[in-house]
């Protein structure tokens, strides 16, 4: 199917400016390390995965104007949007504090991003589907790297498995909204246009439990409260701070290209 084929489908179009935003943001936050990475092989590597979600964000977002038209663009979904209207995770816009709060974050993320991908692989839309097969490979190294990271610091020293710790803890709460479905996901399950990721919660659990145990970090993340309202457009204050850094010179000076 083409991107004329869901041209009229909001819902479709919300769904795939949510994948594009979610990953627009997490990128954003890791660009944020550059230069300040613990260690220099570590910064050119979160740079690199920044790089990553930056190309499969750019597919997202092209794939949605191609939806919207009306002279709609990657650039202006991306830098001309206001707050409200993005839909990404709450998980993803979280502050980067230290560099285990940093592994933790991306290890929730990149474990359900590999799951979601997998499952992009059998859907009906070939050019979600192709989207996915090219990320795929990028995705399978990022829980590469945040699950050795998240086992690494967990079973290391005293004060690296204290501050993973912590950092699980705190992040915890907003786990579990990428499971919880926006009124556009309903609609598309519904229309069996997508799959429901809680058809994969489970395996993806047994991942997350089974990288937890080896980094002696204790979460009982099956059971953890839900922050939910990103998907829907409502955010932390994390949100308008990031953006307005990430807007700042397209409003500036607007229809600026390098």
């Amino acid at each position: 199917m083409t991107a004329t084929a869901y041209q009229n489908n909001q819902n479709y179009i919300d769904f795939i400016l949510h994948l594009a935003d979610t990953n627009l943001i997490l990128a954003q936050r890791l660009c944020e390390w550059c230069g300040h990475g613990p260690i220099l092989e570590q910064d050119i590597a979160m740079s690199n995965m920044a790089l990553d979600l930056l190309g499969q964000t750019s597919n997202y977002y092209d794939y949605a104007a191609e939806m919207i038209g009306n002279g709609a663009t990657e650039d202006t979904l991306a830098m001309l949007r206001e707050e409200r209207e993005y839909k990404n995770l709450l998980l993803v816009e979280l502050p980067n504090g230290h560099f285990g709060d940093t592994v933790a974050r991306q290890f929730f993320y990149d474990s359900y991003h590999y799951f979601l991908l997998e499952q992009f692989l059998k859907v009906k839309d070939l050019k979600l589907q192709s989207i996915a097969e090219k990320s795929f490979k990028e995705v399978k190294y990022h829980l590469k790297w945040s699950s050795e990271w998240m086992i690494r610091l967990g079973d290391g020293t005293q004060e690296s498995h204290d501050k993973i710790q912590q950092a699980v803890n705190d992040i915890l709460p907003y786990v579990n909204e990428a499971f919880i479905l926006a009124p556009y996901q309903k609609a598309l399950v519904a229309e069996g246009l997508i799959a429901d990721p809680n058809e994969f919660k489970a395996a993806w659990l047994a991942k997350v439990n089974e990288v937890l145990e080896e980094a002696t970090i204790t979460a009982d993340v099956e059971n953890a409260f839900a922050q939910k309202g990103g998907k829907d457009g409502i955010h932390t204050e994390h949100l308008g701070f990031i953006l307005t850094d990430l807007q700042y010179l397209q409003r500036t000076y607007p229809n600026s290209q390098w």
